[in-house]
């Protein structure tokens, strides 16, 4: 459990910070530039989401074996490294509610696009990072698929897996220590919760008015 935390952990921190950023940035460029293909772009992340991830497995396994990232930590993290559709609206929302008029004004002070985002619109979105983070963290953290068929090595094992294991061996199924393991992997998931839900809340409403 404590090498599955470890895993997960580092899963976590690299996938989420990657999710956040290319996110925000993707927001950033539909929702600030005009430039054609734009509806095309944001057409094709919908496209995507109605697409049933089992049936891109086959072509995916060969992707990931093929870069050399197969019973890995790189391959969870890659293929959780990717930004959806939810994640962009999010982004989207709150970046609409932002005026333009503050990215003229830093304009004019000579900044670029990529320090007008950095330096004015990305401190702006605490509460949609925080409501992408648990929902994008969450769901990374839960996922059982991906780390069971991409890193079978038992040392890197997720929290999930680590689980599974218990549930199967030759001695049978051990359920106390699977109780006892469920228990342990909740406690992060409620303290991260408890102490962001402010963000999240804030997120949501926002989102949802807009």
């Amino acid at each position: 459990m404590l090498q599955g935390f470890l895993n997960t952990g580092i899963i976590l921190i690299v996938a989420i910070t990657g999710t956040v950023i290319i996110g925000a940035m993707t927001a950033f460029a539909i929702d600030r530039f005009d430039f054609r293909g734009r509806k095309i772009v944001l057409g094709a992340f919908l496209l995507a989401v109605l697409v049933p991830a089992v049936t891109t497995q086959v072509a995916t396994f060969q992707v990931v074996n093929a870069l050399g990232l197969y019973n890995t930590r790189w391959a969870a993290i890659v293929l959780f490294l990717g930004t959806d559709i939810i994640s962009i609206y999010i982004f989207l929302q709150f970046i609409r509610a932002i005026p333009k008029e503050l990215d003229e004004a830093a304009r004019l002070e000579g900044a670029g696009n990529l320090r007008i985002f950095w330096q004015v619109i990305f401190p702006l979105l605490k509460p949609a990072i925080a409501t992408v983070v648990i929902i994008k963290g969450f769901a990374a953290y839960n996922e059982f698929y991906i780390p069971f068929l991409y890193m079978p090595s038992s040392d890197l094992g997720t929290v999930s897996t680590s689980l599974f294991r218990f549930s199967s061996g030759p001695l049978g199924a051990q359920w106390q220590i699977v109780a006892a393991g469920v228990v342990i992997a909740i406690i992060p998931t409620v303290i991260i919760f408890l102490s962001m839900q402010r963000y999240i809340y804030a997120g949501m409403t926002q989102g949802a008015t807009k």
